[in-house]
């Protein structure tokens, strides 16, 4: 031994967030209102996951209504009556809207399944 008080020796250590406030967790729903860069994230994430899904319905219409044309050209069909009129006619008249409200249809509920999925995200705790 020194011959020193022990008692005099001890250096206290202390943390300096003892005096700091403590850092309460924000919600994504407070991020996303307060246009955080972290609600901003989100909120693309939504953005661009609709883009993408409105650009793959776009290019299936666009394929499936642009395509026919060149299907008539191909394949001949203007020879082939249905009644009093053309196969094309019947196809771009009554047959095309079954296929469109289809597609329509599918885009919707992808939609709010990409919607739903979103709000699950925002709610959880």
């Amino acid at each position: 031994m020194t011959g020193t008080d022990p008692a005099v020796d001890r250096v206290r250590i202390t943390s300096p967030h003892t005096t700091a406030r403590p850092r309460r967790r924000r919600t994504v729903v407070q991020e996303i209102d307060e246009e955080t860069a972290i609600g901003e994230v989100y909120v693309r994430s939504l953005v661009r996951s609709q883009l993408r899904l409105a650009l793959v319905v776009a290019a299936v219409v666009a394929a499936a209504i642009g395509g026919l044309p060149i299907l008539f050209m191909v394949a001949d069909l203007e020879a082939v009556q249905v009644g009093p009129l053309p196969l094309p006619w019947w196809v771009l008249g009554v047959g095309v809207y079954p296929v469109l409200f289809l597609i329509g249809w599918a885009f919707v509920v992808a939609s709010e399944r990409n919607e739903r999925a979103f709000s699950d995200l925002v709610e959880r705790p």
